[in-house]
């Protein structure tokens, strides 16, 4: 790749360069999603249910036990690119209520993580896992 191709992007979407980069943004979030947020969740702590009923969703204690478990496993199947679309969906969901539920009346700086993780689990719900991914080898092997 010459310079110029990388300045005005010559390897475009579908390159290998480009499937690695997508690969390593979707390890990342998965994986920083898992252990960052949601290894904390499962189970969830009295705390956490305690802000679930906070927010008004009925069953709190069920669905404290769906946000942990999207966010520790939805993020380690999202990181190993297996079940990815379903799995960054989870995420979304999760992540939608965090930054528009949860921290609805907060400044921009405060839901940034939450959307920031949102988008990555869009991205990751419209595209999937990628070349470089479980799901890809499973694909490929049929």
């Amino acid at each position: 790749m010459n310079i110029r191709d990388f300045l005005v992007g010559g390897a475009g979407a579908g390159s290998k360069l480009a499937d690695a980069g997508l690969a390593l943004l979707r390890i990342f979030a998965g994986l920083a999603m898992a252990f960052a947020h949601g290894i904390n969740k499962v189970p969830p702590s009295e705390g956490f249910t305690g802000l679930v009923e906070s927010l008004g969703f009925p069953a709190p204690g069920l669905f404290a036990w769906l946000a942990g478990i999207s966010e520790f496993f939805g993020g380690l199947l999202m990181a190993a690119g297996l079940l990815t679309r379903p799995a960054a969906l989870m995420v979304l969901g999760t992540m939608f209520v965090a930054a528009f539920i949860s921290h609805a009346g907060d400044p921009f700086g405060e839901r940034e993580m939450a959307l920031l993780f949102m988008f990555s689990a869009l991205f990751f719900t419209m595209a999937g896992g990628g070349r470089y991914s479980i799901d890809a080898f499973l694909r490929d092997k049929q």
